[in-house]
């Protein structure tokens, strides 16, 4: 069974991580493509936009770094480039992305524009997309395209601008200032009513997500409260995109929500994707579920501990370690453990009785206590395999320009046990 896992890492076709994020999904010739920052482990600079494709949302093929970093300019080394969002001109079929550019200090945004004639071709950067004749200078951005094909540029603090038919240029400004303080915009449409999500300005840190709703794009926009339930912090992620998801004979909205994990955003940041309901005019998002079936759109229960003692450690000397026996056909092992606001990231190393081994980075850190997987492995053979999982000692923090901590107070790992997973 295809299962979409959230707040783990996933492993595309080559065992990679899917280094996506603030991303979104194209659907294409009956096949997703997903779009996303190509993070790096040192610092918060471009590094090129990756595509991975997908027929059921649960195993990745990895295309391409479809737009690389730039010889220079907005794009070049040592800039910024976020949010990757991917639009087909209803009238040239042309792919277009928008994306923000940024210096390193977030001093000199832009919306910029690149194209390409394929879906997973090699993008070319355009420069900075136009209103008025003068450059978009925003920075947190999102699209939306309805029914009809109009597509539309959502920026942070609630402004919305119209594109052309070619989605090359802004030519209206059709909504202004409808959510002073928001950030990362997602929009979806549902039975002829607009949602309009955002996150607060809380750095990386997540927070609970709201949502305005109207008649048209156009407004009038209402609060309509937060996304998820509130204290949940929109399940511990970070809205980046509405995606259109075929369900049967029906589409159906799914939400994409990042959990990054400053600085490590290459190797331990996950993704949070989860239906999207809309009852009684009120879009939400139901309990938080750690796997779920994307053909049927329901919660799938993983099972439970099956090897291994409790183990809570911030000594990176220290260590859990666990062997346990993969059956005929192979699978998957996942940890379970706990994530909270005293955690910090542990190495997970994996090694065969053939001495095939695999190592990865996770985040434990979440301000909102939570059980559960916390990491699950690539499809492995059959056979013995020794997990081993540490500590790495390093706490998961950042700072404001303005001095404001985010992040763990420690770096505990605790573990639960290991699960098999076929």
């Amino acid at each position: 069974m295809a299962l979409v896992l959230n707040g783990v890492p996933w492993f595309d076709d080559r065992g990679e991580v899917v280094n996506a994020h603030g991303a979104c999904l194209v659907d294409d010739g009956g096949r997703y493509y997903l779009f996303g920052e190509h993070k790096t482990d040192d610092e918060n600079r471009f590094d090129g936009v990756g595509c991975w494709s997908s027929t059921d949302l649960a195993t990745w093929t990895f295309e391409r770094v479809v737009l690389p970093v730039q010889p220079d300019g907005p794009l070049g080394p040592g800039r910024i480039g976020e949010r990757p969002k991917v639009l087909r001109s209803p009238t040239t079929g042309a792919f277009v992305m928008l994306l923000h550019s940024d210096d390193l200090g977030y001093t000199d945004p832009v919306v910029g524009v690149a194209t390409c004639d394929t879906v997973a071709g090699e993008y070319r950067w355009h420069g900075p997309l136009l209103f008025e004749g003068e450059p978009v200078r925003r920075w947190d951005l999102g699209t939306f395209q309805d029914d009809d094909g109009t597509a539309y540029l959502l920026v942070h603090e609630g402004d919305v601008y119209r594109l052309s038919d070619d989605c090359l240029v802004a030519e209206e400004k059709v909504a202004s200032q409808v959510a002073p303080g928001g950030e990362s915009p997602a929009m979806w449409q549902v039975d002829g009513t607009y949602h309009l999500l955002f996150s607060g300005k809380t750095s990386w840190e997540r927070n609970d997500n709201y949502v305005l709703s109207a008649p048209s794009v156009r407004g009038p926009w209402r609060h309509a409260g937060t996304l998820a339930a509130p204290g949940t912090l929109t399940h511990d992620s970070q809205c980046s995109f509405v995606a259109r998801v075929r369900r049967g004979d029906e589409v159906v909205p799914v939400y994409m929500g990042d959990r990054w994990s400053f600085p490590h955003q290459a190797s331990a940041a996950t993704q949070v994707w989860l239906p999207l309901l809309v009852e009684d005019g009120r879009a939400r998002l139901g309990e938080y579920w750690p796997a779920w079936d994307p053909e049927t759109g329901e919660r799938v229960d993983l099972p439970g501990v099956v090897a291994g003692d409790r183990f809570v450690s911030d000594d990176p000397a220290t260590r859990f370690e666990v062997e346990v026996d993969l059956p005929a056909g192979g699978g998957r092992l996942a940890v379970l453990g706990t994530s909270d606001s005293a955690s910090g990231y542990a190495r997970v190393d994996l090694v065969g009785e053939d001495g095939e081994a695999r190592s990865h980075l996770v985040d434990l850190y979440s301000k909102v206590t939570a059980d559960g997987p916390v990491y699950v492995s690539p499809a492995l053979p059959a056979g013995r395999w020794t997990v081993r999982v540490a500590p790495t000692g390093e706490v998961p923090a950042w700072w404001k320009k303005d001095g404001t901590r985010f992040g763990s107070s420690g770096a505990k790992v605790t573990v639960e046990g290991v699960a098999v997973l076929t």
